[in-house]
């Protein structure tokens, strides 16, 4: 039994600290954004990124994270979002590497990477 609370407080944490994020601090500065970026509009424009790009990351995020969530209700579903966040996770690990970030601004998608595998060995 406490396998099952444990699966269902990391998908709870990976999930809404995803949708924080993207949902609610979209705007705003944080010690974690990639370069010196204010906002996440910046920190995609430091990794040379197009906005475009910015877009379709930001709801595979909210999407993954929402299926996260839901998969809390409905496992068969589990198998998708977790390695969705988990495949960005690496993404956005290797997007600091390039611009030369220190290891610092990666922990959170390094956290991130390794609750979603995690979730999936659970």
């Amino acid at each position: 039994m406490i396998m099952i609370y444990l699966e269902i407080a990391l998908k709870l944490i990976v999930g809404l600290s995803i949708l924080n994020v993207w949902l609610l601090r979209f705007r705003n500065a944080s010690q974690w954004r990639g370069g010196n970026a204010k906002n996440m509009k910046e920190e995609f424009a430091n990794y040379g990124l197009p906005m475009w790009f910015m877009t379709l990351i930001g709801s595979l995020k909210v999407l993954f994270s929402l299926a996260l969530i839901a998969s809390i209700y409905f496992e068969q579903i589990e198998l998708i979002p977790a390695i969705g966040i988990a495949a960005l996770m690496i993404g956005a690990i290797f997007m600091h590497i390039k611009i030369g970030d220190s290891f610092k601004k990666s922990v959170p998608a390094v956290i991130f990477l390794v609750l979603s595998a995690i979730i999936l060995w659970l």
